[in-house]
């Protein structure tokens, strides 16, 4: 499905299928000689073909695109190293670049394993949780041009404004256009569902960057913000403050399960509740456990940021209460 949302400002319904997020929202942005696409979904037969369909029938060519990853994950990177053409142009943060970069190594996994295993999770059931992504992206050998905070791209009638927003990923980057006021959000706002906030090796207290990153939107003059998934958001500051709350209530209830002890952040993710049909933590998927347990260790971080937990041989326990969850 193909949607002319503003003027020149295309939104591109690329299927994810097999996956929960179900469609990626990718933006074509017309130029005059040069188009924008931001996000392109995974290396997937279905997504190249949706996508490649997608621009035929706006009349767009691959070699006369350039690309705009908001962040390194596969539903937004994957195909991209397979679109480029002799042209074409990458846009992206340069700590999401080489992140993607490094993601084709073994070294780079078995630094993942390691963190991942430190917080509790079985040994030898870490391995290739993550090296899946070599299924989802088409390649990481590029050029990229990185952006910076502040940093403007003029496409047609449009000034985008690069926001660095890490905390989704440590190199999450929006755009944003003061004089029309939308903001395209990549995963670091959603309207339906909220953004996974997980671990990262390259980012202490991933969920505090997020969080500060909210509030910094939070004080944008936005009036339309174009997500990387499902419906658009014309409300930001009600959406902001949901999120937050949807943060502040995981804090809470990861608080409440250290009051039965100390133990691992899997152990932590195993009392934590997820919108999930199965009966049991034994019924998991080792994947979704693998995220879950990610989510609980960013959770833990944040409180560990904020001096309410301690960490001893790789154990947390609560150590104390402050009213106040954005002061230590």
């Amino acid at each position: 499905m193909i949607e002319e949302l503003l003027p020149g400002i295309f939104c591109l319904q690329v299927p994810l299928p097999r996956n929960p997020l179900r469609a990626l929202n990718a933006y074509l942005i017309k130029g005059q000689d040069r188009h924008l696409l931001i996000d392109t979904g995974f290396d997937w037969p279905e997504c190249k073909k949706a996508l490649l369909t997608g621009l035929n029938s706006l009349g767009v060519t691959i070699s006369q695109v350039d690309f705009f990853i908001t962040h390194v994950h596969g539903d937004h990177s994957g195909l991209v190293c397979d679109l480029l053409t002799g042209d074409s142009k990458v846009y992206a943060s340069e700590t999401d670049a080489e992140i993607l970069r490094k993601t084709t190594t073994r070294e780079y996994w078995q630094e993942i394993d390691a963190l991942f295993e430190m917080n509790g999770f079985p040994r030898n059931k870490s391995k290739n949780q993550g090296s899946r992504i070599k299924g989802y992206i088409s390649g990481s050998e590029m050029d990229i041009t990185y952006v910076r905070e502040g940093q403007l791209l003029e496409i047609g009638p449009y000034r985008l404004r690069c926001i660095m927003t890490p905390g989704h990923t440590p190199g999450h980057v929006c755009l944003y256009e003061p004089e029309h006021k939308f903001f395209i959000s990549g995963d670091h706002i959603l309207g339906d569902i909220s953004p996974n906030i997980t671990a990262w090796p390259e980012m202490e207290d991933a969920l505090g960057s997020y969080l500060d990153n909210l509030e910094k939107v939070e004080k944008m003059d936005i009036t339309l913000i174009l997500p990387g998934h499902r419906s658009l958001i014309y409300h930001h500051r009600q959406r902001i403050a949901e999120l937050r709350k949807h943060h502040e209530a995981r804090l809470q209830e990861v608080r409440d399960i250290l009051k039965k002890g100390a133990m691992s952040a899997y152990q932590v993710a195993s009392f934590m509740s997820w919108d999930l049909d199965y009966k049991s933590w034994e019924d998991f998927p080792m994947f979704q456990r693998w995220f879950a347990t990610g989510e609980a260790v960013a959770h833990l971080e944040h409180l560990l940021h904020l001096k309410q937990v301690q960490v001893n041989k790789g154990e947390v326990f609560l150590f104390s209460y402050p009213s106040d969850l954005r002061q230590p």
